[in-house]
């Protein structure tokens, strides 16, 4: 992610965007807000109507968060399995908001479930997106102690994605939580080495440490904010940026 000067064109041709499952949530505690699915299927709209090429990754933390469950005494893989299917059941809702906007989309899976999504197929994801179709990754890895972090750096990593676009509930990495710190400074522009260094949390190790070594760029900004992620996607200075 080079330093640019933002203009009429986006500085990005093909993006992953790494969304939490507690995003899908909204005001709510528990499960999907269709009002709040419908507003990030608007801005990926937008996106798309600039003819930017989109893929998402969603977590299931607002059904189900496998370490959560594990935690509290049920086994790790079997709570990893649940967790992942809640992304299913998250990258559906996303897609019905989507396809409502008439943005056509595919759900891709990494544990087989035909009758709901595809198998994730690297070759058929990169056709889809250069037929600007969206499409959704979901069931993670497939894989048991491997989180949402770590799928979306893969996937990003897979289809040749110029960034990860992580969604968060802030205006980018501070060196203390803001919602507990009003002291905390932002940064707006870190190293992988600095992420790992201070512990910032900005994805997990594993994530980030794929990232560095594939030099993928990690913008972070805050979803709740309207006109971010166009706003990143356009180059200007939004949120904060790990890179080499």
């Amino acid at each position: 992610m080079e330093a640019t000067v933002p203009g009429d064109k986006p500085i990005f041709e093909r993006v992953l965007l790494k969304l939490s499952g507690e995003a899908l949530m909204g005001e709510q505690g528990f499960g999907v807000d269709p009002a709040m699915a419908s507003r990030i299927a608007e801005e990926i709209a937008e996106l798309h109507a600039i003819g930017v090429q989109v893929a998402a990754t969603v977590g299931g933390g607002n059904i189900v968060r496998g370490i959560s469950v594990s935690a509290a005494g049920m086994d790790r893989v079997s709570g990893d399995y649940m967790g992942m299917l809640a992304t299913v059941i998250n990258a559906l809702a996303l897609q019905n908001a989507l396809e409502r906007l008439h943005v056509f989309t595919r759900v891709q899976s990494a544990i087989e479930m035909k009758e709901v999504a595809e198998p994730y197929i690297r070759r058929r994801a990169i056709r889809h997106l250069e037929k600007g179709r969206v499409v959704i990754f979901a069931a993670g890895t497939g894989n048991p102690y491997f989180s949402t972090d770590t799928a979306a750096a893969l996937r990003a990593m897979e289809i040749g994605a110029e960034v990860i676009l992580k969604a968060t509930k802030v205006d980018g990495i501070y060196d203390s939580d803001p919602m507990k710190n009003p002291s905390a400074v932002l940064f707006r522009s870190l190293t992988y080495r600095e992420v790992l260094e201070k512990d910032l949390r900005v994805m997990d190790t594993t994530a980030v440490t794929l990232c560095m070594e594939n030099k993928m760029p990690i913008a972070v900004f805050n979803l709740l904010r309207r006109g971010n992620i166009l706003d990143v996607v356009m180059g200007k200075s939004v949120g904060s940026v790990v890179r080499l």
